[in-house]
């Protein structure tokens, strides 16, 4: 009996600490960030912990940047294209990425030179993500963007990170994160 009981001691202390690992291994996935969660509790994206938020007036709805790398940055523009557009109707992932290059990151005589060197779709919660990443020249130096672009109740959210080109390597994993890490809580 006394066999007995220690085995359902050991299953359960052993089925507790594994629980207690895989919560722990789970809350690291965030370390390192913090949350953004619009005001209308409608979307929400991580951000890297030391980051602040800046308001651009006339510019994207959201734009966070690092404290010490200040041209580092992340930010929301949310544009209304219409409740019966798909992401799709838009183009393939390669479509969009040269569209928001021509249009918005280079459009004629802004002084940049873009280059697209990944455009790929991704599923995630029931929409659609097109994730995209640019090489941006600029005259005195060079930049590195990634960006993610989906559709939801007629809007177009695009949310992108920029750094400068001496830094891509180091920050390429924060920003993938952050990046893929934009959802619609409602």
């Amino acid at each position: 009996m006394m066999v007995g009981i220690l085995r359902s001691l050991k299953n359960v202390v052993s089925a507790f600490l594994l629980v207690l690992l895989l919560t722990s291994c789970g809350g690291g996935l965030a370390a390192g960030f913090n949350t953004y969660q619009s005001p209308d509790g409608r979307y929400a994206f991580l951000y890297p912990t030391g980051w602040t938020r800046v308001t651009v007036s006339g510019g994207p709805k959201v734009v966070f940047h690092d404290l010490i790398n200040s041209d580092e940055t992340l930010s929301l523009v949310v544009s209304e294209v219409g409740q019966d557009v798909g992401l799709e109707e838009l183009g393939s992932p390669e479509a969009v990425g040269e569209k928001l290059m021509r249009e918005v990151i280079a459009p004629d005589g802004a002084g940049r030179e873009v280059d697209l060197v990944e455009a790929k779709e991704r599923k995630d919660s029931d929409h659609t993500f097109y994730d995209l990443e640019y090489s941006v020249h600029l005259q005195n130096r060079d930049r590195h963007e990634l960006a993610t672009v989906v559709l939801d109740r007629g809007y177009l959210y695009t949310l992108a990170a920029s750094t400068n080109e001496v830094r891509w390597l180091k920050v390429r994993k924060i920003f993938e994160r952050s990046i893929t890490s934009f959802t619609f809580l409602i």
